[in-house]
């Protein structure tokens, strides 16, 4: 190292007005900044041995303006795609339409309603602008837009089956970019996972049999970046839209490029469209936005109202978590929620304009509690009722068992009468034969006194004496 050689490294104020002629639209700060790092790496060159000279001035301040020139140009440029893949994910994915692409530069450049309704003086909400259209493309109930399809997908498996079972093929668990996997994503909202079938084959036999108490949803994914092709076997959505439905459980479709064109007239063939799903009665479908639709970055999820709103509903109050508020969706498909009194929830929402939220959600409520408390009522009435009319039922069969009883016992009491009267006969006979008998025993009687009164006497003639004993026997006695 040649210690001379640092001494004569130039001083920044040499460089910054020649290196600032090179690159006139450069802010000072960023000229001076560049001057310094170029002249640390001339240092840090010497020290190493890599540099055993000192450069000219003039070749010093262009690199320090080519470091300026990069330091100063846009991560995000155009470039040329010649990779062969048209909606490529790292160059920008779908391009927007010059119409598209002049509607948000106006937009950008200007203030808007983006979240005012112009009709209610109000605050008003973003999706708005984007719902009706995007159900009069699909025929979808409602919709809504969120940042991509994975917030999407992780936004439906929130609100509709955290705590539970999703129901998914094993040859649907897919990976797509940034590595973004449905098991993942199904551990960190709260669900469970219930793979099904194989790799290459599933049927609607192993969704039916999978279904369970914990059961939440069913979920189809489309495989849009890779084929399972050959010896295979998948569940149609009609078949599995008519499972669901009959056991009460919303079916889940993440299509993930999302065309709403049917692609086979182009050549594409294998590749869904959103309004096929809808049509099948899929309950919620989700997409990309930025992709086959050809618009910008975004997560588009469409569907039946009942879902869509509880989804929304969760995106409203991303800012707090069971603790403090429960969602659900009442008989009339309603969405409701309480949220815990005295919580930093219910303060901040007394204290911004969320608050108008909660009323419609505590009306909401009010409105789901009178209801069911409407139809407990009616249960209890039609209730009691049914208990009434088995109470007539069983008054009726009692009568009749009682008027079957008194006939019965009334055809005994005959028959016992009849009996009595014949035993009555047999006892009248039985006496008049008893007296007869009597009457002859009394005349035996005396007939056997009378001989007996013979014979004492004719033994008492020849010193016989006759006596009875306590056991009632005849003892016959002979005087000496």
């Amino acid at each position: 190292m040649d210690k001379a050689l640092l001494r004569n490294i130039p001083k920044v104020d040499e460089l910054l007005a020649p290196t600032h002629a090179l690159c006139p639209d450069a802010s000072s700060a960023a000229v001076t900044a560049a001057v310094r790092r170029t002249l640390d790496t001339l240092r840090e060159d010497i020290l190493s041995g890599a540099a055993r000279e000192i450069p000219e001035i003039s070749a010093l301040c262009a690199l320090a303006a080519d470091a300026v020139r990069r330091a100063e140009m846009p991560s995000l440029r155009p470039v040329i795609n010649a990779t062969g893949v048209v909606l490529h994910t790292n160059l920008g994915r779908a391009r927007l339409s010059g119409r598209a692409a002049k509607a948000a530069a106006d937009a950008a450049e200007h203030y808007s309603t983006l979240e005012y309704d112009v009709e209610s003086g109000g605050r008003g909400t973003r999706n708005a602008h984007v719902e009706e259209l995007l159900c009069r493309l699909t025929g979808a109930e409602s919709a809504l837009v969120v940042n991509n399809n994975a917030a999407a997908v992780l936004l439906l498996l929130t609100a509709l089956t955290a705590g539970g079972e999703v129901v998914v093929s094993r040859g649907e668990l897919v990976e797509i970019g940034g590595s973004f996997r449905v098991p993942e994503i199904m551990e960190s909202c709260g669900a469970r996972l219930r793979e099904v079938g194989t790799t290459n084959k599933t049927y609607i036999r192993d969704y039916e049999r999978a279904i369970g108490l914990e059961t939440r949803a069913l979920m189809k994914v489309h495989t849009s970046n890779y084929r399972i092709v050959g010896f295979t076997e998948t569940v149609s959505r009609d078949e599995m839209t008519a499972l669901g439905h009959a056991h009460g459980l919303p079916v889940i479709e993440d299509l993930g490029s999302g065309s709403l064109t049917d692609l086979s007239l182009f050549g594409i063939r294998g590749e869904p469209t959103v309004q096929e799903s809808i049509r099948a009665g899929v309950d919620v479908v989700s997409f990309s936005g930025d992709k086959l639709l050809g618009g910008p970055q975004a997560g588009i999820i469409i569907g039946k109202k009942q879902y869509i709103d509880l989804s929304a509903l969760i995106t409203q109050y991303e800012f707090v978590d069971s603790d403090t508020i429960a969602f659900f969706i009442d008989s009339e498909g309603k969405v409701t929620a309480k949220i815990k009194e005295g919580s930093i929830t219910e303060k901040y929402l007394e204290q911004n304009y969320l608050s108008n939220i909660k009323v419609e959600v505590e009306k909401t409520a009010t409105n789901a509690k009178t209801a069911s408390e409407a139809a407990k009522s009616a249960t209890a009435s039609k209730t009691a009722a049914a208990t009434s009319e088995k109470n007539a039922k069983a008054s009726e069969i009692n009568a009749a068992a009682s008027a079957k009883q008194a006939q019965g016992s009334a055809q005994t009491a005959s028959q016992k009468a009849s009996e009595v009267a014949q035993a009555s006969e047999k006892i009248d006979t039985a006496v008049s034969k008893a007296n007869a008998a009597t009457k002859a025993a009394n005349e035996a009687a005396q007939r056997a006194e009378q001989q007996a009164g013979l014979v004492e006497q004719k033994a008492n003639g020849r010193g016989i004496t006759f006596s009875v004993t306590s056991a009632g026997l005849l003892n016959v006695s002979k005087e000496d």
